[in-house]
């Protein structure tokens, strides 16, 4: 109990102040309670994000460099079907708009490219940009989000920015709570008018 009360406490401090992040010592988050391993390294605030590569609803591979030059919040979510998940694709698909073109919002998921299109227009999902890690799970090993056992990832959001730096994070200690969508789109806003 005292280690998740230290690393909710890393989370809020890295929200809080910019130049302060989460690093490696979150390697745990909790499923319903119950402790789950994440597989990959932690990234840093302020540390180059890596190139990562995934599938479209057609499965044409999709990668951070083809957003070179623009600042992008990952909205990485365990599994569109589920209510959490889908509150926090439909609030980002919502968010976009108030955007210019120098801003793209991705939902990254390990659901199937099929499952994502389905939920894409049952839910009228069509402003953010939803992408699967099911094929490689690249984006979840090097970003440290990959739920050991499980091939989910956690919930998280990440800012980067024109750069290709990480400028924000915010890695949820337990996959059923929400982000703080707030924080999230006020840095946002904070680093894509920097």
């Amino acid at each position: 109990m005292y280690n998740n009360i230290l690393s909710s406490v890393a989370v809020v401090i890295a929200l809080t102040l910019p130049n302060v992040s989460v690093g490696s010592e979150v390697t745990t988050i909790t499923m319903g309670g119950k402790p789950m391993a994440l597989v990959g390294q932690q990234l840093s605030v302020n540390t180059q994000a890596p190139d990562f590569t995934l599938v479209n609803e057609i499965f044409e591979p999709i990668s951070l460099a083809d957003f070179k030059g623009k600042t992008v919040l990952i909205s990485a979510v365990p599994s569109l079907d589920t209510r959490v998940c889908a509150l926090q694709t439909k609030r980002f698909n919502k968010s976009v708009s108030q955007y210019n073109d120098n801003v793209v919002m991705l939902t990254i998921s390990t659901d199937l490219p099929f499952a994502q299109k389905r939920f894409c227009q049952a839910e009228q999902v069509d402003k953010i940009t939803v992408l699967s890690d099911a094929v490689w799970r690249d984006f979840g090993h090097k970003y440290g989000l990959l739920i050991k056992d499980r091939g989910l990832l956690a919930r998280a959001i990440l800012i980067i920015d024109t750069n290709g730096t990480l400028k924000y994070k915010e890695l949820v200690a337990e996959v059923a709570n929400h982000p703080d969508y707030d924080a999230a789109l006020s840095a946002l806003n904070k680093i894509s008018a920097d």
